[in-house]
């Protein structure tokens, strides 16, 4: 991806406090997350997807400084208490503003707040980005330039919380196919994908005893294919591909994107 294709969009995301002092409540509440405020690589995709929701006329906002973390690391540590500690205190807030809509780029946080935080109080409608950028293309929200990944090859690595774990396999490759991009399968796809091994807290303790790296096995995958660009819908994913990539010593020759980024792009956002 050519960054002279993309222009600097500067965009005021208003603070979910900010409107409520108003009388306002959003349509919609973007849950950035714990990797997408504090992890340099996620924060690019936060911004990412911040640019294309003004850019399409969104009503939505942040909870900023407000946002703590899901709690879904630690439950999947097997720290229940924590988890709940986390959750109840995230659904108070919540409630308190009223918010009935979520959108995330983060699967973990996605599946947890839809699946888990109901139990405690806290039901809300809520989407993944890719979900969510489907959502968008088909009410002609935004109509991206079909030419700026004509010639390149894109495969998808589906994230687990988001393909097995959430049955989610369409809108991600929706978006993709919408941007005429040469869309190819990488091996194993689907209810078949394959791990990055960050997932289930696995992100943050040792490798376990084995002959290779979950990640490296991937990345093997993914240059049997050769594409252009791979592209994924998670933080974690991002990370333990872009780790193979350079493992490989290939970051020259395939780029690892997530797809907001790549609707940004091909917005010229």
């Amino acid at each position: 991806m050519s960054q002279n294709n993309t222009t600097q969009v500067k965009v005021n995301i208003p603070l979910v406090a900010e409107m409520a002092a108003e009388g306002k409540t959003p349509d919609f509440l973007f849950w950035v997350g714990s990797a997408g405020s504090y992890d340099d690589r996620a924060k690019k995709i936060s911004k990412a997807f911040a640019k294309i929701l003004a850019f399409a006329g969104v009503d939505f906002a942040i909870l900023g400084a407000e946002e703590t973390d899901s709690g879904e690391s630690a439950k999947r540590a097997g720290s229940e208490f924590i988890f709940q500690m986390q959750a109840l205190q995230n659904i108070e807030l919540l409630n308190t503003y009223g918010i009935k809509n979520i959108v995330t780029c983060d699967p973990h946080d996605f599946s947890i707040l839809k699946n888990e935080y109901a139990d405690l109080g806290g039901v809300y409608e809520v989407w993944h980005h890719t979900q969510f950028l489907q959502k968008l293309m088909d009410e002609g929200k935004i109509k991206v330039n079909t030419k700026v990944f004509a010639n390149k090859k894109v495969s998808f690595h589906d994230p687990c919380y988001l393909g097995r774990g959430n049955g989610e396999y369409e809108a991600p490759r929706f978006v993709l196919q919408s941007l005429g991009a040469n869309f190819q399968e990488l091996d194993r796809n689907r209810e078949r994908s394959f791990c990055c091994g960050a997932g289930g807290a696995q992100m943050f303790k040792e490798a376990e005893k084995g002959d290779r790296e979950v990640f490296v096995e991937r990345t093997d995958e993914v240059l049997k294919m050769m594409p252009d660009v791979v592209c994924t819908a998670c933080p974690f994913c991002m990370v333990m591909l872009t780790d193979g990539i350079k493992y490989k010593d290939m970051k020259d020759k395939i780029q690892v994107l997530d797809i907001a980024e790549i609707v940004a792009s091909a917005l010229g956002l």
